[in-house]
């Protein structure tokens, strides 16, 4: 990233001071309701010592709930006489798209998840993701960006990785997955429709700093099992880089890590309609075999438009409303299983 163009968001806290420094990032911006007033994004850091970074992500996306919930607490619970290093919490991200319950931005309608690593001369959404590649990132030993399935899709609760071309880098990030302790986990190839280099993995992956993200439930809800497994997770991946003790490691299943490498991999509508599963998460399914069905019944008599997968797997995600349009995401499959 090019030094010479800094961040215009103002920061409360200073990353190298120790204790627990609670407070904002300030991002102003100029509207018809405030002038002069600024977007208030809330920032923690916990510092007790030398040692490594972990840097904990939620509200990416704006509708995503579990992953603020699990962070909110971690900020609650987590003392700095705890760890060794530094923790910074960033519970949300796309702060306007969080207090909106929205996937993306309602003041420049942007996906942060989408756009890094932004611009710090751009608009609010593209600030937001600057400050985050250039002051956050840098600092990390690892980023761990907590999504779940939003508005739209709901997710089999799952951890996952990039597959990256640097060997030593992708053993680290397999590490943390299963450091993390999901029942689930899948390593993706940065297929379209997954956001490609363009998001907070992406930049993470550039600087080669390990990250790993989640998918932890969704539908516009907080699942319990998902909460579950994101407060786990946090906690071990603090003991998995020596943060906190061993001690404080919490008993997590052995991760079952499936690929997913392309568009193959994902059914989508081919017309609008009515969204009828027939097969439900955790489901293994095989080529051929029937998906789902689009109905329309404004048209009753017009018979379904039957969708079929196109290749085995496991069924690690489903669209959650049931009006459809041609295009939108009916399934995800996780491929073969890794060792």
């Amino acid at each position: 990233m090019n030094e010479t163009r800094r961040t215009r968001i103002l920061c409360d806290v200073d990353f190298d001071k120790d204790g627990l420094q609670q407070g904002y990032l300030r991002l102003f911006h100029s509207s018809h309701i405030s002038a002069y007033g600024f977007l208030p994004m809330p920032i923690v850091v916990i510092r007790n010592g030398a040692g490594p970074t972990a840097l904990f992500v939620s509200g990416n996306h704006g509708d995503e709930y579990e992953g603020q919930v699990a962070l909110s607490n971690l900020v609650q619970s987590l003392k700095p006489e705890q760890v060794r290093g530094r923790v910074i919490i960033l519970p949300t991200a796309n702060y306007p798209a969080a207090l909106a319950g929205n996937r993306v931005s309602p003041i420049d309608n942007l996906n942060l998840n989408r756009i890094f690593p932004g611009d710090p001369d751009g608009s609010v959404t593209e600030q937001i993701a600057w400050f985050i590649s250039e002051q956050l990132v840098p600092r990390a030993d690892l980023v761990c960006d907590l999504h779940s399935g939003g508005s739209s899709l709901l997710y089999t609760p799952c951890s996952l990785t990039g597959r990256v071309e640097d060997e030593a880098l992708y053993a680290r990030q397999l590490a943390a997955l299963r450091a993390f302790g999901a029942p689930v986990a899948y390593v993706q190839g940065r297929a379209q429709g997954q956001g490609g280099n363009q998001t907070l993995g992406g930049v993470a992956e550039k600087l080669g700093i390990p990250s790993l993200g989640t998918e932890l439930g969704g539908a516009g809800a907080v699942s319990p099992e998902g909460l579950r497994i994101a407060e786990r997770g946090v906690r071990n991946l603090l003991v998995h880089l020596g943060i906190l003790p061993e001690e404080a490691r919490i008993p997590a299943p052995e991760t079952r890590i499936f690929g997913l490498k392309g568009q193959e991999q994902f059914v989508y509508a081919e017309e609008a309609g009515l969204f009828e599963p027939v097969v439900d998460l955790g489901e293994v399914v095989q080529a051929g075999q029937l998906a789902a069905r689009l109905h329309t019944p404004e048209t009753p008599w017009r018979a379904p438009v039957e969708h079929c997968f196109t290749r085995d797997g496991f069924v690690l995600c489903k669209r959650q409303p049931g009006r459809t349009q041609r295009g939108d995401c009916l399934f995800v499959l996780g491929g073969t299983e890794l060792p």
